[in-house]
C-alpha cells in the first residue's frame, strides 16, 4: 500500500490510527471516557473469561491488577499480557512487572478498545513502542 504524505509531512494511511491522527474530532470522540471506558470494561470482561478459563480460575488481585497466573505460555506474549485490568501470565509476577502492567491497565482505561490498534501501530520493538516506554522498559523486563 502506498503511503501518502500530508502537507504537514506526517504519513497519511488508512485505518483507525490514521483517522485519529488526521481528524481531531474523531480522536476526541473515540478517546472520550464515555466511549473508552466501556471498551476498557469489555476488555476486562474478556480478560477475566480468557484468563479465568486458562488459569483454572486461580485469579487473584495483586498490585492493583487482576492476575491470572499459571496460564499456558501460548496464551500471551513474552512474560505476560494485560487485557483491560487482567494480567495473564504463567509465572512472571514481581512488584516491578506488576507496576509495568498497571501502566498498561491505565492505558487500556484511557484508550479503551482503541488501545489495540494504537499499540500495534506503535510497533513490535518495545524500545520504540511508546506504550512500553511509558510503562518502563526496565520494569517490564525489556532491558538487562
Amino acid at each position: 500500500m502506498a503511503q501518502v504524505i500530508s502537507s504537514s509531512g506526517a504519513p497519511q494511511g488508512r485505518g483507525l490510527v490514521a483517522t485519529l491522527r488526521r481528524r481531531r474530532w474523531v480522536r476526541a470522540v473515540a478517546l472520550s471516557p464515555v466511549i473508552a471506558r466501556p471498551g476498557y470494561w469489555l476488555a476486562t470482561a474478556v480478560g477475566l473469561v480468557w484468563g479465568g478459563v486458562l488459569s483454572r480460575f486461580r485469579l487473584r488481585r495483586e498490585g492493583g491488577m487482576i492476575v491470572a497466573p499459571h496460564c499456558p505460555r501460548w496464551a500471551f506474549g513474552r512474560g505476560g499480557t494485560t487485557i483491560g485490568a487482567v494480567y495473564l501470565t504463567h509465572d512472571t509476577i514481581s512488584p516491578a512487572v506488576l507496576e509495568h502492567e498497571a501502566v498498561h491497565r491505565a492505558q487500556w482505561k484511557k484508550y479503551g478498545l482503541a488501545f489495540i490498534p494504537l499499540y500495534i501501530n506503535a510497533g513490535q520493538d518495545a524500545r520504540t513502542n511508546r506504550f512500553e516506554v511509558a510503562a518502563g522498559l526496565k520494569k517490564g523486563g525489556y532491558t538487562r
